[in-house]
């Protein structure tokens, strides 16, 4: 019997202004019918170029050769016309970015249809109860409203459980799920890989899982296919790559990743309190429309903490749950509407804008997406500059360069790099530089806020092993915000929990990591996925049901304490149930 897709020696070129490059070299897989083949590699190995060149949806500069057989019909290279006919009806694609996937001006029903339509030959009137049926499946809540919606009006694991419906409702034999979870909570994430198992399980569908985390693929693949530099470098059962790795570069991959369960959480002894925050409260009025009055949302609610000297203070939880406004209140980038921000014994609130500029030497804070903080008009020289020209202005010129010189080769910076633009460095090595403009003023504080989020897991690790190494050098204090627990399980003394503006669990990092008492601190690690497919494949999940609730819902803070639902705005108190181990009230 003839694979349902088959790939044979594939090769794809794009030519560009500095010259052609070999994107896809000598590729060759199969997928059977009802499997699942992971293809896993870091970002540029070529994973999402391999698929789009078999199915004629390369760019126009690009260009492809070799054979790609799809139910034992060669495929490449044939007419737009029978691709069409494949494409949206037998195979179908989820793309990364639901929301640049879908047209922002068409209602989600209308987009989810429109497949069903074309390749089914369907009612418009059956193709909406189809529709309304398949949100169910996907476990989008509320289907029928959704489908009146526009892609904007919903969440980001709401617009991939669209992506997921519209690429199932046609029945197809194969689903190409390209990064389907990486921009994801991980709560969101463990619910559509449930939903990927379920296709897989009840319909028989083969799905090509296209991943840098290995985490995914451990739970979902039958078959894996290591990728690097273009290159298919190991294939085999995912058994075989996780447990028995031949190649280094499968095994680099597997090594780099973070285990919420094995990393053991940083030790030495902290120092003085730096930081005292109490009470921090962030709002912002929404209006629904112009006569309407606005209604409050509490970004941050409440949250009280200590930070010391040399200490690490991980922050987690899902987007919308306040982890930035946080540390941009703390920072004193955004304006608090209550508490105190305590530094070093100083009251914040009384403290002109002329001081907090001077206050910018003690604390500093790396964002997420290093290459869109950086002036990408400005050479990385002169970003990592910026600060101490403003900061310490009495340095001449060449005090400056050379403190740079000796910043960058701190970071893992070649100095020679000091005249190079950000676009000509890799993601990685712009979160190097982002690094070093934040520590080149000496801080006493930094926040990093989800800034290894967005890299490959082997420039993550190297990242994480930096800030680490830093922090022992200078007795740096951190706030480490992530929706990685795994990450901060690695750098850690503390973990706090947030949920929706609130506290609901703050402990020592391994006390919250072997006995979380909070449903919520459980259901995050609970999704928490680890590079091992028996593991994986045994976990019982604690998954959360639908999707986070509204903060401008007066009782959302009551998802877990439904018991005092009849009090909306009760808040859930903070309970010490071991030495400094605090949770919050709940059912």
């Amino acid at each position: 019997m003839a694979a349902l897709l088959e790939i044979a020696g594939l090769d794809v070129h794009f030519a560009l202004a500095d010259g052609d490059v070999h994107a896809v070299k000598d590729a060759s897989l199969t997928i059977q019918e009802g499997e699942c083949l992971g293809v896993v590699g870091e970002s540029g190995s070529g994973k999402s170029q391999l698929f789009l060149a078999a199915f004629g949806l390369l760019a126009a500069n690009g260009r492809a050769s070799g054979s790609v057989k799809y139910c034992g019909e060669e495929i490449f290279g044939a007419s737009a016309k029978r691709l069409n006919t494949l494409r949206g009806g037998a195979v179908t694609m989820i793309f990364q970015d639901p929301l640049t996937s879908l047209t922002p001006h068409m209602k989600v029903g209308a987009q989810i249809t429109e497949a069903l339509m074309l390749h089914r030959q369907v009612s418009r009137t059956e193709a909406g109860k189809m529709a309304r049926d398949m949100l169910d499946y996907v476990r989008l809540p509320e289907g029928a409203r959704r489908l009146k919606q526009y892609p904007h009006e919903l969440s980001g694991g709401m617009r991939q459980r669209v992506m997921i419906a519209m690429a199932t409702i046609t029945g197809p034999d194969l689903i190409i799920a390209d990064e389907p979870t990486t921009a994801l909570d991980v709560t969101v994430q463990a619910q559509i890989l449930e939903i990927l198992r379920a296709l897989k399980t009840d319909k028989k569908t083969a799905i090509a899982m296209i991943s840098h985390d290995m985490g995914v693929i451990a739970g979902l693949a039958d078959r894996v296919q290591v990728m690097r530099y273009g290159r298919i470098v190991e294939s085999g059962s995912a058994d075989d790559i996780f447990y028995a790795p031949k190649d280094d570069y499968t095994r680099m991959l597997l090594n780099a990743i973070p285990k919420a369960d094995e990393t053991p959480a940083p030790a030495g002894a902290v120092g003085p309190p730096l930081l005292s925050v109490d009470d921090l409260k962030v709002s912002f009025p929404v209006r629904d429309g112009i006569f309407r009055k606005a209604r409050v949302l509490r970004a941050v609610d409440g949250v009280g903490f200590t930070l010391h000297q040399s200490e690490t203070l991980g922050v987690v939880g899902e987007s919308g749950c306040g982890k930035s406004t946080l540390a941009r209140a703390v920072l004193q980038l955004l304006p608090k509407t209550g508490g105190r921000v305590v530094w070093l014994g100083r009251d914040l609130d009384g403290v002109t804008p002329s001081d907090i500029r001077k206050l910018r030497e003690d604390f500093q804070i790396v964002f997420q997406d290093p290459l869109a903080s950086l002036d990408p008009r400005m050479p990385i020289g002169l970003s990592i500059a910026e600060p101490l020209k403003t900061l310490e202005p009495g340095l001449s010129r060449e005090q400056v360069r050379q403190k740079v010189r000796a910043m960058m080769q701190r970071v893992g910076l070649d100095a020679a790099w000091i005249n190079r633009y950000p676009h000509e460095l890799s993601g990685g090595q712009n979160q190097r530089v982002g690094l070093a403009r934040a520590m080149i003023v000496g801080p006493k504080m930094l926040v990093c806020d989800e800034a290894v989020s967005a890299l490959d897991v082997s420039i993550q690790a190297q990242i994480v092993d930096l800030i680490r190494s830093l922090q022992a050098e200078t007795q740096l204090a951190l706030i480490f915000i992530s929706h990685d627990l795994s990450v901060v399980r690695r750098l850690s003394h503390r973990v706090m929990v947030l949920y929706l503006g609130r506290v609901v669990e703050l402990a020592p990092s391994t006390q919250l990591y072997t006995d979380p008492r909070h449903p919520y601190t459980r259901a995050l690690l609970s999704a928490v996925l680890s590079p091992d497919p028996r593991a994986e494949r045994a976990k019982k999940r604690e998954l959360l049901t639908g999707d986070l609730p509204s903060p401008l819902d007066p009782r959302a803070q009551l998802t877990f304490l439904k018991s005092r639902l009849d009090t909306p705005d009760y808040r859930p108190k903070l309970q010490e149930v071991a030495p400094d181990h605090w949770v919050a009230e709940h059912d």
